[in-house]
């Protein structure tokens, strides 16, 4: 299982590390949050050095009942961070955190961005799979129901895993007449999801390789964790770890992090266990 990535296939047999860079004021982790020059030159060079694979830029944060952003605000923030992040790492895989199809088009054609990570699958711009199919890079597609303003008033499924699964195959379909093929999955954990869904959904992870693509998982500080063990975004990085090497072992292939250094090194033993498994 590979994707073509500036020209070069990344291989998924070995799972990948993608490293969160937020570049707004509000995502639900504040640590996360990088806004001037040096804390994102900072952060770029934190992500690389620790060994993410490639780095996921947002400019508008998808947290449950996320303030609204223009599309001219999401595109200057971005725009300055990435000008920074190709500055400090030129040949940086960047993936951009953003379901709007002009926003995407910019960062892939005037900042040489590589991958389009969709938390709504097309369901917000109407334009976006065209854009895609046009710009011919890989597009992660995720299950989101609702808006981020919205999302958590829609839970209520008839079967939550064939509901979810019946999505994505109804988005492949359609991108794959429009000529698109390089497409990730992720099954939106924290979105339009409660925390006993979300464990849903973990458990029957292995069921998404019936798509033969790869899946990206993003368990990182988020409520699923918190709610469970009463903590904070601060205190939920040994459970993020714990959910990231259980997601491996169901079939994970990218796992999104806040915390680089400890998923390489989670990946790292799971690659060591796999190896004297065989």
């Amino acid at each position: 299982m590979t994707s073509t990535l500036k020209g070069e296939l990344m291989d998924f047999n070995t799972p990948k590390v993608m490293g969160i860079l937020n570049v707004t004021p509000d995502s639900f982790f504040s640590n996360s949050r990088k806004q001037t020059e040096k804390e994102i030159a900072q952060r770029v060079i934190q992500i690389m050095d620790e060994g993410a694979d490639m780095i996921d830029v947002g400019g508008y944060s998808s947290r449950p009942n996320a303030a609204f952003v223009s599309e001219e605000e999401e595109m200057q923030r971005l725009r300055f961070g990435l000008e920074i992040l190709f500055r400090e790492a030129p040949k940086a895989i960047v993936s951009i955190d953003t379901f709007r199809a002009a926003v995407a088009r910019e960062c892939v054609e005037k900042f040489g961005a590589t991958i389009i990570n969709d938390i709504a699958a097309g369901e917000l711009d109407a334009k976006m799979f065209d854009t895609v199919a046009d710009l011919q890079v890989p597009y992660c597609i995720m299950h989101l129901r609702g808006t981020p303003q919205t999302m958590m008033e829609h839970i209520h499924y008839d079967r939550l895993m064939p509901d979810i699964l019946k999505y994505f195959a109804e988005k492949v379909a359609i991108l794959n007449q429009k000529g698109v093929n390089d497409i990730w999955i992720d099954p939106g954990f924290g979105f339009s999801k409660t925390t006993a869904q979300n464990y849903e959904v973990l458990n029957h992870l292995d069921q998404f390789a019936v798509f033969e693509m790869p899946v990206l998982v993003g368990f990182s500080r988020k409520t699923m964790i918190r709610d469970v063990l009463k903590i904070t975004a601060e205190d939920a990085l040994n459970g993020t770890t714990a959910l990231n090497m259980f997601s491996l072992t169901k079939g994970a292939h990218i796992i999104r992090v806040h915390d680089v250094k400890e998923a390489v090194q989670t990946v790292r033993l799971f690659n060591t266990i796999q190896q004297n498994n065989s």
